[in-house]
């Protein structure tokens, strides 16, 4: 094997796992069967799907828009390595094969004839992972009811526990208001908790808990928690005022169950979406302190998993989401992101889910500086590449609740994307989306530590004690930490107006951001989370709108707009006022005064953008009147979206390739003057190994503080 492709693959080869079985961590555990292919006997996809569920509900992404179609080539770049490759023919290859429901069948027999095995038929989302010999891909690959084949590519957290320096305070006073709640203005939407609190009437089971209450803590509303898992006896996961658990359900997806998250990323996750009040009087109350968790574990004892593990889970969720009320995913790990959102097979499952109405929110990726400290533009990992999927970046709030000095963390993950499709002329065409969408509050955070964690153990003074081992808590940097937060925030609004698509959720949290001054759109996307405002213009969103509901029919309850700024800690800021779209974003009043098809199920913000002759032009039936596409991405002053200094022309995104070269750093003047296009496979090494650094020990400056019980 030569060595280019061992740098480029190497990691993405590693041991697949075979869904065993589901082992729970909690009273409500869901045992499933394992999906195993034996040579000479092949598995079909009934065995698999659940009573009731009907497979052609959720297959509907090939007969829709043109942009969900499979693009070029069918073998992403690491496949086709492979078979140029002799000295491999023989080597057994982990991969992921995405076909069509009538494809089943004749896919899995052409995989059992060639001498391959099947770990996993994923049927709802056109999943089959195998093992099959390197010599046999070209055989795979011509087959009709093939349409892509990838790796099971390794997947990782995008976050980890960091030093202690330069933590702003310890506090042991009686002070009961959490930083993160404070920071992002969800203080703002509820009142303070009472510290007798469960003999509070207003508080009652989540299922009869109402909107319309003036408490707003994300009740009812199901967060999917895709991670390491939870250590389920933690009090952050409690129902207030009881020791029942607000984790509905437990399910293991690794294959090597292990008890209540031992690996720790996956607890702190959970707990910044939606910790409760109960540790410190409320110190460390995360966004949606009383959503239902839904605890899926795809990451081991070490932090690591597979591609397969992951796109097992999102198809539980596919399943189960009605049973649970699962209206929001949390993915705070990724892999990188090399094949077309097109192709990539975490990306076509993300937006299976976000078709069927469920919010899905990925972490950007610590990959923002290389290992001289420059910036590095061009790594957002999968699925944070994936148009559909809520991108989010990490902000820094310095560990003050005032906005006015908060910036972006030096790792948090640039765009555009720079996953890519190759035509059969073997010219590569770069995705090059505008992400992240927005950013939110990731740098030395502190929430819920799960019992004797390996994170804590390897980065001891990362660790709050409090007075119960069931409340400690635990420091992180990373994306893997802002995700969560938004995750928390459109749970939050979706309690507050059930009926608001994913599109909506998307649209209003970009539209409310907060554009952090001094920062681009590729840094920032459409600016920093605002809690308030997300929710405050939810609440004016009409619940009577429908598919059917007609492009520029109103949108919200009244005439009258909200004032567009929001006040937190003192600091009054402007709400970004626009929403990213693929290669550019809108602007304009009539985002939210009109109702546009491009808010509906099973279509895309962008797809309300048409390119007619390299020009960027509104289409008329998805998107309304009234809304003004961008032609130059900015550095921003610190107000609107459209405010600030040009960095380049929204066209350079559609140049595949010629101005944004691999490897080359972009003059002043020309592109990205501060900083380095990721090349394909020559930074990938250096990149992984600058992620590890920046998630142990975040950015070098002040941080939320300790307070003790």
């Amino acid at each position: 094997m030569s060595n280019r492709f061992q740098h480029l693959t190497a990691a993405m080869l590693a041991v697949s796992l075979s869904c065993g079985m589901f082992i729970g961590l909690s009273p409500n555990t869901v045992n499933a069967q394992t999906v195993r292919g034996s040579r000479g006997k092949g598995v079909t996809p009934q065995e698999y799907v659940a009573p009731g569920y009907s497979l052609r509900n959720f297959r509907r992404r090939n007969a829709k828009t043109p942009d969900e179609s499979y693009t070029g080539a069918k073998l992403s770049p690491a496949v086709e390595a492979l078979t140029r490759d002799a000295s491999a023919a023989n080597a057994p290859v982990k991969l992921i094969l995405q076909v069509d429901d009538a494809g089943f069948r004749e896919t899995q027999k052409l995989v059992l004839l060639n001498g391959g095995t099947i770990s996993q038929s994923l049927p709802g989302l056109g999943i089959v992972s195998v093992e099959i010999p390197a010599r046999a891909l070209s055989i795979i690959a011509a087959s009709r009811a093939t349409n892509y084949v990838s790796v099971d590519a390794p997947v990782e957290v995008l976050g980890v526990a960091g030093d202690d320096s330069h933590d702003a305070y310890t506090n042991t006073s009686s002070q009961v208001s959490s930083h993160l709640r404070n920071a992002t203005g969800a203080s703002l939407i509820a009142s303070p908790y009472s510290d007798d609190e469960e003999d509070d009437d207003d508080y009652r089971a989540e299922d009869n808990y109402k909107a319309t209450n003036s408490v707003l803590y994300g009740s009812g509303i199901g967060i999917a928690i895709i991670d390491s898992g939870m250590d389920t006896r933690h009090h952050s996961f409690n129902r207030d005022g009881s020791e029942a658990s607000r984790i509905a359900v437990s399910i293991d997806f690794t294959g090597t169950p292990s008890g209540n998250d031992p690996y720790g990323h996956g607890t702190h996750v959970a707990a910044l979406a939606a910790g409760n009040h109960h540790v410190a009087k409320g110190a460390y109350t995360g966004i949606a302190p009383d959503a239902r968790l839904i605890n899926l574990r795809v990451l081991d004892d070490k932090g690591v998993g597979k591609t397969s593990s992951l796109l097992a889970s999102l198809e539980w969720v596919m399943q189960n989401r009605t049973r649970y009320n699962i209206r929001v995913i949390n993915m705070s790990l990724g892999t990188l992101a090399v094949d077309s959102y097109k192709n990539d097979p975490l990306c076509r499952a993300a937006r299976s889910l976000v078709d069927a109405g469920v919010v899905v929110v990925a972490a950007a990726g610590n990959n923002g500086k290389n290992s001289n400290g420059e910036k590095l533009y061009g790594h957002i990992h999968s699925p944070g590449n994936e148009p559909s999927v809520i991108t989010v970046g990490a902000s820094n709030t310095f560990g003050t609740d005032a906005r006015s000095d908060d910036g972006i963390a030096t790792y948090s993950s640039r765009g555009p994307t720079r996953s890519s499709w190759t035509d059969a002329s073997g010219v590569k065409h770069y995705d090059n989306l505008i992400k992240p969408d927005l950013v939110a509050p990731g740098n030395k955070l502190y929430a819920a530590a799960s019992e004797n964690n390996l994170l804590l153990r390897e980065q001891p003074d990362a660790f709050a004690q409090m007075k119960k081992k069931e409340h400690h808590q635990m420091r992180m940097s990373g994306t893997s930490m802002a995700s969560p937060v938004v995750a928390g925030a459109a749970a939050v609004m979706i309690q507050a107006n059930p009926k608001l698509t994913p599109n909506m959720v998307k649209m209003i949290l970009m539209y409310t951001a907060q554009q952090l001054n001094g920062f681009n759109t590729l840094e920032q996307g459409a600016g920093q989370l605002n809690v308030e405002g997300a929710v405050r213009l939810t609440k004016l969103v009409r619940q009577d709108l429908t598919a059917q509901t007609a492009t520029g029919t109103r949108l919200l309850t009244t005439n009258s707009l909200p004032q567009p700024e929001t006040t937190v800690a003192g600091h009054t800021f402007q709400w970004s006022q626009g929403a990213l779209m693929n290669h550019t974003f809108a602007t304009g009043t009539n985002l939210i005064r009109q109702y546009h098809k491009v808010y509906a199920q099973g279509v895309l913000l962008a797809d309300g953008v048409l390119l007619a002759d390299g020009v960027l032009l509104a289409d008329g039936v998805l998107l309304a009147d009234g809304v003004l596409l961008a032609d130059s991405l900015l550095t921003s002053n610190g107000t609107r979206l459209t405010d600030g200094s040009p960095l380049f022309s929204c066209g350079v995104l559609l140049a595949d390739g010629v101005l944004l070269s691999d490897g080359v750093l972009l003059a002043d003047g020309v592109l990205l003057s501060d900083g380095v296009l990721l090349s394909d496979g020559v930074l990938l090494a250096d990149a992984k190994l600058q992620a590890q650094s920046t998630r142990r020990n975040g950015d070098n400056t002040a941080g939320m503080g300790i307070i003790s019980e």
